[in-house]
């Protein structure tokens, strides 16, 4: 029987956040984002900026949470890392362009990402579930998230949680490409 569960992440999760991070860009952005640029994202980086985020985090409220499919086989626990999500106070990266501030108390969705091949279990809506606890803990009375235009799968997600966006856009610029960008919202 298998059980899904989240966790705060810790520094021997690194590696597995890194390898998450690269594959589920590698499927689910293979149309959105530039091949060469997805066959150069660099694992080793990625583990890196990923331990820093885990045990030197710039806030007691910067926090990196992963989620645990647990299976019992002949009796013994098996437990897999199979996505993670990343958020914090919303700062200058949840900006769109032309905007300086949009309201306190507002928590920001860096990262949620659920590996493909361990989809539809569950896993990113505890994540998100997750995060909402420990955001309203901290005193936040709304959240946002930017997902790709292009992204249906997140934007599905996102709104059948309750998430709607909020009319703000942006383009990211990779490699000369602009991959455009919208940004969601919940009230908490």
């Amino acid at each position: 029987m298998a059980v899904g569960f989240v966790r705060p992440a810790r520094l021997s999760d690194a590696g597995e956040i890194a390898r998450i991070q690269l594959t589920t860009w590698q499927v689910a952005y293979r149309r959105l984002l530039p091949r060469h640029v997805l066959e150069q994202l660099d694992e080793s980086f990625l583990r890196e900026r990923w331990a820093e985020a885990v045990s030197a985090p710039p806030s007691p409220q910067h926090r990196v949470l992963v989620a645990v499919e647990q299976n019992a086989v002949d009796q013994a626990v098996q437990e897999y890392v199979v996505g993670f999500a990343a958020s914090g106070p919303f700062d200058e990266a949840a900006l769109a362009p032309g905007e300086d501030h949009i309201g306190d108390a507002v928590g920001a969705v860096t990262d949620l990402l659920v590996e493909p091949r361990w989809g539809r279990r569950g896993h990113g809506s505890r994540l998100l579930a997750a995060s909402v606890d420990l955001w309203r803990e901290d005193g936040y009375a709304s959240a946002v998230c930017w997902a790709f235009d292009r992204d249906a799968a997140t934007r599905k997600f996102l709104t059948s949680a309750g998430w709607a966006p909020d009319g703000a856009t942006r383009a990211l610029d990779v490699d000369d490409m602009l991959v455009p960008q919208l940004r969601l919202h919940t009230l908490l």
